[in-house]
């Protein structure tokens, strides 16, 4: 049975009407697979003989102290990046495949993802140089490596439980982030409890089996979760909540625009997916804590967090647009709605995030006055070239959105990837940052600022003539995105 259910599987890849666009997506995958894969093999190394050569300390004592805030990151990293492959497998609920069958399939299938897998690329050349360079001894080096591993799936698990809680996950990025602070000023460091506890795996005997325990307890409580919740009518069925009439009326003299807007906010408050999105824009605000790190350290690099940092909710929303509308999208375009004016709602929309990112990025002013100058020029940048750009790449996203989706993924299938879409992140991201690092160079920090700012206005100047063709640009997308939105 489980043989065929994969088989189904390819089916439905190969027989997908955007097969096409399927494949581009894989092979990029592919590449970061391979990527991401070299870089977990290198790391070991880096890690192993920096602290021998360089820091004269024990490998595994620098892995131990640090690990915590890698088990925190790699918990929310799975939260927002890993599915539940539940979509896939709805039509088989109503077939003569038993429910138990289709949960044991979502577990392998959730067992054998990268996120889980990927991490013995690390652990495993790490455990080899711990034992024939180090001398370490080698029933405790595995009993080591055992106890990490099974922390890997205690967080692969656990991601499963926590599904939808985005409060908590939040915390914990939060908490880590403040830990992290008061690390680095030295108030509470909490690398010297991490140390001993993790260290405790190789250190004492036995001491790897609570992990593991930890894993298959927290992977019970996961399959009895999926297994009671397997039901059309219930785990995955449509949540119900009482309608609620909510107006902002001081938009209502912006006319049809204002509207628009007013169902955009509506859309944020009630909708699980754009609460999603709104979510994983705030968590953008912190990209800029990168720059203690060594390879942002120059304006180039600088400029690109500061893009990211001031515009994640424009990344996340207006990339989306007009999929925010699929479910009623065709509806409304047999009626006779002011394109220009509902374009332009989701514009004022992602101008208003973008504002707010700005005001939020002043507490790097705490870390560099020169950094948030550089973070304050990319929201100039955002707000009066990328905003129009990030609009017009919307026109060519062809991916629904389950506004209701319970699981952290806005599809329903398909994917994101286009051509086109990869061709407007040149002017996205390479000319701001080109611009502002040669300006900076030549001229220094203000007149960089300020090219950005001229860049910023310009576009402003020209915000009728943008809006004519990006407006021209939906039109002519408007049939395929249609086709797209009804395959579904």
């Amino acid at each position: 049975m489980y043989r065929r259910l994969i088989q189904l599987e390819f089916k439905n890849f190969f027989r997908n009407p955007q097969f096409g666009a399927n494949l581009g997506m894989k092979i990029l995958m592919f590449f970061g697979m391979a990527y991401f894969s070299f870089l977990f093999v290198a790391m070991p190394f880096l890690l192993y003989f920096l602290a021998k050569k360089k820091l004269h300390t024990d490998p595994l004592l620098i892995f131990c102290k640090y690990f915590i805030y890698y088990w925190a990151f790699d918990l929310i990293l799975r939260y927002f990046l890993q599915q539940m492959p539940t979509q896939n497998i709805k039509p088989f609920l109503t077939v003569g495949i038993t429910k138990k069958k289709l949960v044991n399939y979502t577990i392998v299938k959730v067992l054998f993802n990268f996120f889980n897998w990927g991490n013995l690329l690390f652990l495993l050349p790490f455990a080899g140089l711990l034992i024939y360079d180090g001398g370490y001894s080698v029933i405790h080096v595995l009993m080591f490596t055992i106890g990490i591993f099974a922390i890997f799936y205690f967080n692969n698990f656990l991601n499963i439980l926590l599904n939808g809680k985005d409060i908590i996950v939040i915390s914990v990025f939060g908490l880590m982030a403040l830990f992290g602070i008061l690390e680095y000023f030295k108030v509470i460091e909490l690398s010297h409890y991490s140390e001993k506890i993790f260290y405790s795996f190789y250190q004492y005997t036995g001491a790897f089996v609570i992990p593991i325990i930890m894993a298959f307890t927290a992977g019970y409580f996961a399959y009895r979760l999926i297994y009671t919740n397997f039901y059309l009518d219930k785990g995955l069925e449509l949540k119900k909540a009482e309608g609620k009439t909510e107006n902002i009326d001081f938009l209502n003299r912006y006319g049809v625009m204002g509207t628009f807007i007013n169902n955009d906010i509506r859309l944020l408050k009630r909708s699980k997916a754009a609460k999603s999105a709104l979510t994983a824009s705030v968590f953008f605000l912190f990209y800029g804590l990168l720059i203690f790190s060594k390879g942002y350290d120059n304006s180039f690099m600088q400029l690109f967090m500061g893009i990211f940092v001031t515009g994640g909710f424009m990344l996340m929303f207006g990339q989306r647009v007009p999929s925010w509308d699929s479910s009623y999208y065709p509806l409304m375009m047999t009626q006779n709605v002011p394109y220009k004016e509902y374009l332009k709602g989701k514009w004022s929309l992602i101008i208003i995030g973008i504002s707010i990112s700005i005001i939020l990025a002043s507490g790097y002013l705490f870390i560099s006055w020169e950094f948030y100058l550089t973070v304050f020029a990319a929201g100039l940048y955002n707000l009066g070239v990328n905003s129009y750009i990030t609009l017009l790449a919307g026109a060519f996203n062809k991916k629904p959105i389950d506004l209701n989706s319970k699981s952290k993924s806005f599809g329903a299938g398909g994917n994101n990837f286009n051509m086109k879409i990869m061709l407007l992140m040149i002017p996205q991201m390479v000319l701001p940052m080109g611009v502002f690092a040669v300006v900076k160079y030549f001229f220094g920090i203000y007149p960089a600022v300020a090219s950005l700012g001229i860049l910023g206005i310009i576009g402003f100047l020209f915000r009728d003539k943008i809006f004519d063709y990006i407006v021209k640009v939906y039109k002519t997308q408007k049939y395929s995105t249609l086709d797209a939105f009804k395959k579904v």
